[in-house]
């Protein structure tokens, strides 16, 4: 074996030295030490990364070998990791601001996978310093340094939602009011329906086409019958669990056997003598409120639908629908989820909720008035004498709210978009999708 003992390699020309061809091995005795005083790079099968001094403030493509402190202070910045990478070969990131909880770091996974998912990741903890080692087409980049592969987090949007259910429609003659929708919302601590407090907002993946319902109105009762009950509104699509808002229950008619009303969203009022004597329609936990309960003969009145904020009343108050909840995430306060008011032997209108509630029958023979579109307000009830019907309740609606920067503008069914501030709402007046 052949040996070459020299203190210095220079070029002859330019400033490249190349050791050896295409194939080589060269071997690093034990004992040895090599003493870095410049940069390395493309050394990532060693297992650790040479860290650059550049700060990063923009996207970019990772090298591999290399460590990059990356700085969001002004904005999101993604890296693309390296295309065709070797097993071995390594990156690595730290969050020089310490912003990443603010404005993250996302992994372009380039091809390969992240840890096994065929998807981008995103650094998201302030202060965090992550090493990555390609390993395979399996399992492609894993998380080391810090241990956890959560780590590198799957992306995903917050979204608010407000979800109301079609509102039920009024009974009748003698009618009771329908139901207000189900009533739902995460948005900035709001109440929700029958009392709830504000829920989790949505996680949504981008890529993925989440559904859109928006409940129908409840049919009017005519001819002896019931109000028909409200449709479910809700959101559903892969990786989210459902929310769904009930529909109004429909409100009872004066006339037997459709005297009591249905249970829903907010249940529907019973019609003017409800046998057995009680409580209207049920609403649903954490959606809305009970229907009010039926006048017996000599106290001729039906009962209120239920709203989402409160339950409709009955005899001994008065016959109104409950009222309903005010939301602002539309970017003004706005009251939906009223219940239909109840029939009365009296010349002035039953009063629906606040929120939509249609109004019940106030003269002789006269229809109650139907709930307001897109608000999920209950139907009103029919008064008098066999031939008054009730009014329809308001169609449902699905209302979301996410940062501008996150709204990727794909939608069906033709929504309502507009911005307030620094978000972008999504309104659906009618079924549809949304792809984050």
């Amino acid at each position: 074996m052949s040996e070459v003992k020299v203190n210095k390699i220079s070029p002859r020309s330019g400033t490249t030295v190349t050791l050896g061809d295409s194939g080589d091995t060269f071997t690093i005795p034990s004992g040895a030490t090599i003493n870095n005083q410049g940069t390395a790079t493309n050394f990532g099968a060693t297992g650790s990364a040479s860290w650059t001094t550049t700060v990063k403030t923009s996207d970019f493509t990772a090298v591999a070998g290399e460590g990059y402190f990356v700085n969001t202070t002004s904005g999101a910045v993604t890296v693309t990791l390296p295309s065709s990478p070797s097993a071995g070969d390594v990156v690595a990131f730290k969050d020089y601001a310490n912003t990443f909880d603010t404005n993250p770091l996302t992994l372009n996974r380039n091809s390969e996978p992240i840890g096994g998912d065929a998807d981008n990741k995103r650094l998201k903890t302030e202060g965090i310093a992550v090493t990555l080692i390609y390993i395979d087409s399996t399992k492609g980049w894993l998380v080391t340094d810090d241990g956890l592969q959560s780590s590198a987090e799957a992306i995903t949007n917050t979204v608010d939602f407000l979800i109301i259910g079609g509102g039920g429609g009024g009974g009748f003659d003698r009618g009771g009011g329908g139901g207000a929708g189900g009533y739902r919302t995460s948005f900035n601590n709001e109440t929700s329906g029958g009392g709830n407090s504000s829920e989790t907002a949505l996680q949504l993946s981008p890529g993925t086409q989440y559904t859109i319902t928006v409940g129908g109105s409840g049919s009017a009762g005519v001819s002896g019958s019931k109000g028909g009950d409200g449709g479910d509104s809700s959101i559903s699509g892969s990786g989210l669990t459902t929310i769904t808002s009930t529909g109004g229950g429909g409100g009872g008619s004066g006339q037997d056997p459709n005297r009591q009303g249905n249970d829903g969203g907010s249940g529907g009022g019973d019609g003017f003598n409800a046998s057995p004597a009680g409580a209207g329609g049920s609403g649903t936990v954490n959606q809305g409120f009970n229907g009010g309960a039926g006048g017996t003969p000599g106290n001729v009145i039906a009962g209120g639908g239920g709203g989402a904020a409160e339950a409709g009343f009955g005899p001994g108050t008065d016959f109104g629908g409950g009222n309903g909840v005010a939301s602002t995430i539309d970017g003004s306060s706005t009251t939906r989820g009223g219940g239909g008011g109840g029939h009365d032997t009296t010349n002035s209108a039953p009063p629906g909720g606040t929120g939509g509630g249609g109004n019940g029958g106030r003269d002789q023979n006269s229809n109650g008035t139907n709930g307001t579109a897109n608000t999920g307000g209950g139907g009103g009830g029919g008064r008098g004498d066999g031939t008054a019907d009730g009014g329809a309740g308001g169609t449902g609606i699905v209302i979301l709210r996410l940062a501008t920067n996150d709204y990727s503008g794909t939608t069906t069914g033709s929504p309502t978009v507009t911005t307030s501030g620094s978000d972008t709402i999504i309104k659906f007046t009618g079924s549809g999708s949304y792809t984050a």
